[in-house]
């Protein structure tokens, strides 16, 4: 699955999302709209992650999800 599957079913990833970083809210996922850059810095606020940890969880999930 590439980033712009999940931009596609932005709604489905959410969920999956929510279930591994249960702390994001409802308005922090609004808040990335689908946009990989904007979904990272999300978790990088919430969970204080440096950038390329952040990249490389994200990419692990997204290896997951297929």
């Amino acid at each position: 699955m590439n980033w712009d599957q999940i931009e596609g079913n932005w709604k489905q990833f959410v969920g999956a999302a929510r279930a591994k970083w249960g702390e994001l809210t409802d308005d922090e996922l609004q808040q990335a709209k689908g946009s990989r850059e904007k979904f990272e810095g999300v978790l990088q606020e919430r969970y204080g992650t440096a950038k390329e940890k952040v990249r490389e969880e994200v990419d692990d999930f997204i290896r997951r999800l297929q």
